[in-house]
């Protein structure tokens, strides 16, 4: 088996890929056939790119534009960057929990086949459970605001739908005067997770069988009495908890290209990390067995994965600013300043993220300066654009 730390999803796919294609490609779904031919074109003359000569060592070289697809793991670095400079403006500087929440295995083959309507139904249920939890004086007795992400993966990129949610350990309400009043839960504590776990599992119930009876009743009714799987625990403090949490959880896919290890003509290994041993694993796939638990994670077309929900829904942003310039007001009063915060994504189980398309020169990178694969130098100069597909495209001389 070849082994060599410069194999990534894309060269998995590319080998395996087009076979796959002639085995599955009719019955596969659009968004699957979209991301794995996105992935596989992704850094290549399909995408297009531009032309660069090295004026140091007089050879000439081509940086091709990434796929951007959000599949794919060698994209988002400079999204996610992007993206988590914008988020500062949007923070607020409490206590914060993270709340994580699964469905059982029964519910996993409905789900697969109805993934649309069923992750929308979850998404909602998580929020709406945790929102009502939070209105409730006994726990804060405010209106939270909370950050749901959609993940469907294992370590070993199994099936395994659940909700990430990244919720303030405090909540803003108007007074009978209209004045903004600010709850905070206690210090280490906002709810059990057991309590958590029932409510979602009515709330879903109920959506299911007032918008999808004809999949309500294909469920079990032992589902509904059963244990549903969640946890609540206190994240971090301020900021710097939110982007920690942000930068881990958004924008992260099935697998990184950090954890492919080796691949022959028949075989992919990839790291896993066994966290009921505190250990790292290998785990080795057939080829087309890594692409089917691969793409099993696409999502559907247009189906937003990150949802804001109460205090953080658009439709709050004022009230959610009252809450902020008053936590911050409250802070220079006891002497603390706001602080300053790097922001800076960080690649799943705290690898530092890459982005392989940085640079590649297309769109908002088109006027990006590379460094020459040849020499490392850095005296380039721009000769002509490639159009998708490779076809160039030569200035007048």
């Amino acid at each position: 088996m070849t082994t060599t730390t410069t194999i990534e999803v894309a060269d998995v796919l590319r080998r395996f890929g087009p076979a796959y294609l002639e085995q599955f490609g009719e019955r596969m779904l659009p968004s699957h056939r979209r991301a794995l031919q996105d992935i596989m074109d992704c850094r290549t003359a399909q995408m297009g790119g531009h032309a660069w000569h090295c004026e140091e060592c007089d050879k000439t070289f081509y940086v091709y534009h990434g796929c951007r697809n959000r599949s794919c793991p060698a994209c988002h670095t400079r999204q996610t960057q992007e993206w988590l400079e914008k988020r500062q403006a949007e923070l607020l500087p409490c206590p914060y929990f993270h709340v994580t929440i699964t469905i059982p295995e029964e519910l996993r083959a409905l789900f697969r086949s109805n993934q649309r309507d069923t992750y929308d139904l979850l998404m909602r249920a998580a929020a709406a459970a945790v929102l009502e939890l939070a209105a409730d004086r006994r726990h804060m007795g405010a209106l939270a605001g909370i950050l749901a992400v959609l993940h469907t993966w294992t370590a070993k990129m199994d099936y395994h739908p659940h909700v990430h949610l990244l919720v303030t350990g405090g909540g803003a309400e108007l007074d009978e005067a209209g004045n903004l009043v600010w709850r905070e839960t206690r210090r280490d504590f906002f709810v059990h997770a057991r309590l958590i776990a029932r409510l979602v599992r009515g709330k879903l119930r109920a959506a299911l069988a007032r918008d999808h009876p004809a999949l309500h009743a294909q469920i079990p009714k032992a589902v509904w009495k059963g244990d549903w799987v969640a946890d609540c625990r206190l994240w971090g403090q301020g900021e710097r908890a939110v982007l920690d949490y942000l930068a881990r959880y958004v924008f992260r896919v099935a697998v990184t290209n950090r954890r492919i290890v080796g691949m022959d003509e028949e075989t992919v290994s990839f790291r896993w990390k066994d966290r009921d041993a505190g250990c790292w694993r290998t785990c080795r796939l057939a080829g087309q067995e890594f692409i089917r638990r691969f793409l099993q994670h696409v999502l559907p077309q247009g189906f937003h994965k990150v949802r804001y929900y109460g205090l953080w829904n658009p439709g709050k942003r004022e009230l959610a600013a009252k809450a902020r310039a008053g936590l911050e007001l409250a802070a220079l009063l006891r002497g603390q300043g706001p602080g300053d915060h790097a922001v800076a994504a960080t690649g799943p189980e705290d690898e530092p993220a890459t982005d392989a398309c940085q640079g590649a020169g297309g769109g908002e990178d088109a006027e990006s300066t590379p460094v020459c694969p040849h020499c490392r130098g850095r005296k380039v100069r721009h000769l002509w654009e490639l159009r998708r597909g490779g076809r160039g495209r030569r200035p007048d001389s």
